[in-house]
């Protein structure tokens, strides 16, 4: 219709118009009538206001020259800047009310300080109940305040060496660290609890040698209830001794130095037994060697950790049997010493003339069936199953050294003189057969 009242539709352009730019003057932003080209971001227009802005001095702030950053396009009143998300350091609690100034002195923004005490180093020397500075506390607020409130603050001690359990949990804090000293506190018990130590009576900890690290014993829920560990000891507790009362071994307190050995608890016991008499029996007095911790009875003695392990029928035999008038220490070892009547009074055969080592013909599961290792080979060869008895060949009961072979043999003397003629040394008796003809072959 007209070149004039021409409209141009900014929108439809990098840079769509918005709040207090919709009424400007296009001269405004395109100076000198240069449209083409024309830059988008805030400084290329808005650079004057940034410089010359003293509340704060933006320049010397630091800020970003970005104004969108705080300001948007309605109006440069009413800025605001998003902490939480522009910088390290999110507002929470009485921070996010606080004044931009009181963190920011001087107008200084750029390169501030996130740390407590940059800006609550007065806060923290102030303070008394306790005093920070003279405690040795950490000037990291946050280690026990919330940015809510000062007060209300706590300190989790389970960040230091220390955790608190029981009734420490509850205990004050003047209780253990005294004249408000809290850096350096010992963690031993006893720098708590030394006068607890000296006083304890029943027992007497101190007389009693006990160490001074109540943990060994006792938990930080109470006093009462304490426990010892006794197989940390090189004595641990077992049967019986678990039920025992501490004063039964510990006489008169007397925990330091105690003897492990059994006679230092049960001598007397010892002493007073007579069945059988361990004293006169010379019996070790170490009384784990036939007893066990559950009971005295029933006792056992492993013969076999002796010079002569029991077998056969010495398994079943009473003690007093071998052991004759409770004799113990010394008993001979021999067969003879018990088995004397019977190697005299047998008579088949008579074992006269025998050793005395009944082991060398019999065993200990019965007298029967004894069997002699012999030099003659009766056993084998010609001789094996020719003869029922021994008293084939030792027809002398009462003499087994003396034997026969003539009387076995369907020799005549005629007859072997003959064969034997010339023979150095030749008789017809059974001592000279048995010389010439030890393995029995002809």
């Amino acid at each position: 219709s007209d070149w004039k009242g021409g409209s141009f539709d900014h929108s439809t352009t990098k840079f769509p118009l918005t709040g207090g730019h919709v009424g400007k003057t296009c001269s405004s932003c395109h100076a000198n009538g240069q449209f083409a080209g024309t830059a988008s971001d805030c400084a290329s227009c808005h650079g004057a206001d940034y410089d010359g802005t003293t509340t704060p001095r933006h320049a010397a702030a630091g800020f970003s020259r970005d104004c969108i950053s705080c300001h948007n396009t309605t109006a440069w009143t009413g800025a605001g800047f998003d902490h939480d998300t522009k910088t390290k350091y999110p507002l929470t609690g009485a921070h996010r009310q606080s004044s931009c100034q009181s963190c920011h002195a001087s107008g200084v923004y750029a390169g501030t300080s996130t740390e407590c005490a940059s800006c609550h180093t007065d806060d923290y020397n102030a303070v008394q109940d306790p005093n920070h500075k003279s405690a040795g506390f950490p000037t990291d607020c946050a280690r026990c305040h919330t940015t809510t409130g000062w007060e209300g603050a706590s300190f989790n001690h389970s960040t230091t060496k220390f955790p608190l359990t029981g009734a420490h949990q509850s205990a004050t804090c003047s209780s253990c660290h005294v004249n408000g000293q809290f850096a350096g506190t010992p963690l031993m018990c006893e720098s708590c609890h030394g006068s607890d130590y000296d006083q304890t009576t029943a027992p007497n900890h101190k007389t009693a040698g006990f160490p001074r690290d109540c943990a060994v014993c006792h938990s930080t829920s109470g006093w009462q209830g304490a426990t010892f560990n006794h197989s940390a000891t090189r004595f641990p507790l077992t049967g019986a001794h678990t039920s025992a009362e501490c004063a039964k071994c510990h006489v008169n307190n007397q925990y330091t130095g105690l003897g492990t050995t059994c006679a230092a608890c049960h001598l007397t016991r010892y002493n007073a037994t007579v069945d059988p008499n361990h004293k006169t029996a010379g019996i070790p007095t170490d009384c784990q060697v036939c007893h066990g911790t559950t009971a005295w009875r029933p006792a056992a003695f492993d013969h076999a950790t002796t010079s002569f392990a029991l077998t056969g029928v010495h398994v079943s035999t009473p003690c007093a049997d071998c052991h004759v008038g409770g004799r113990y220490d010394g008993t001979p070892s021999d067969c003879y010493t018990c088995h004397q009547t019977e190697y005299t009074t047998v008579t088949d055969p008579s074992h006269s003339g025998f050793p005395k080592d009944c082991a060398s013909c019999h065993k200990t599961t019965g007298w029967s069936g004894a069997v002699i290792t012999h030099k003659f080979p009766i056993y084998s060869g010609n001789h094996q199953g020719e003869w029922g008895s021994c008293s084939d060949c030792h027809t002398n009961a009462s003499d087994y050294t003396s034997f026969s072979c003539l009387d076995c043999h369907e020799h005549n003397k005629s007859s072997m003189d003959s064969e034997h003629r010339g023979r150095s040394g030749y008789a017809y008796t059974s001592a000279k057969c048995y010389s010439c003809h030890p393995q029995g072959r002809s």
